[in-house]
């Protein structure tokens, strides 16, 4: 069927992969989140930030619903979250975020990851003093005044807020420590917020040859494609 048709149809099924991806990821948090801190969003945080980001992926309300009754149950699977350091090719501190009911399972592979990239799986503390931890929420701007929001905001933990023009968005970034705290601010306050999401940020960058940048990226994608890897930070430029 040509070409065209080709590079359509492998764009499609790659953004399949990524939604399929992501549902995963949900389903995980869904099932930590209530063993946590219960089955009622109204009395969990935890698990009304993992209904806000299902919203955010499209992920059908049927499925979430579904979701929180199977964690419910005690005989459910039992999910931790952990992050595995490293270092990637050419000495790129990398944190791996994972996601498992099997540590064993995770750390065989992201181990094997490393290994076959010519990098090395390090020890607790050995690259995450390199990274902030922050929570970021996209909240819906409206009629939202950006100087407003951080005079009234500050003391709930704000250290960022950047606008997003193409989506109508703030972007508000704060400690991971502070979360409870942000989170309850904007629900007393009834703003909107879209997504939000834990994430790490390199203090400092590092440049590479355009060679070394693409080998420490292939790792990175396949780490990437890894049901119980949810997300790999680097300190790449």
């Amino acid at each position: 069927m040509g070409r065209i048709f080709e590079t359509r149809k492998a764009t499609m099924f790659k953004r399949y992969a990524k939604m399929a991806k992501a549902f995963t990821k949900i389903g995980r948090d869904i099932v930590i989140a209530v063993k946590l801190g219960g089955p009622h969003p109204e009395s969990n945080p935890r698990l009304r930030m993992v209904i806000q980001n299902a919203k955010a992926v499209n992920m059908p309300k049927a499925n979430v619903e579904a979701a929180i009754k199977r964690a419910s149950e005690k005989d459910s699977s039992n999910y931790e979250e952990v992050v595995y350091e490293g270092y990637a090719p050419y000495g790129v501190p990398v944190l791996v975020e994972c996601t498992t009911n099997n540590p064993t399972r995770t750390v065989a592979s992201v181990r094997m990851y490393f290994s076959r990239a010519n990098g090395a799986l390090g020890t607790n503390g050995s690259v995450s003093f390199m990274f902030e931890h922050v929570v970021l929420f996209k909240i819906e701007a409206g009629n939202l005044n950006k100087d407003d929001l951080e005079l009234e905001l500050i003391d709930f933990g704000l250290e960022d807020i950047n606008y997003d023009e193409e989506h109508k968005q703030y972007i508000i970034q704060v400690q991971f420590v502070d979360f409870g705290k942000m989170q309850s601010a904007l629900e007393e306050r009834k703003i909107n917020v879209i997504e939000t999401s834990k994430t790490y940020i390199p203090t400092t960058t590092k440049e590479l040859p355009a060679d070394q940048e693409a080998e420490v990226m292939a790792m990175i994608e396949k780490m990437e494609e890894d049901d119980d890897i949810q997300a790999v930070y680097h300190n790449l430029a």
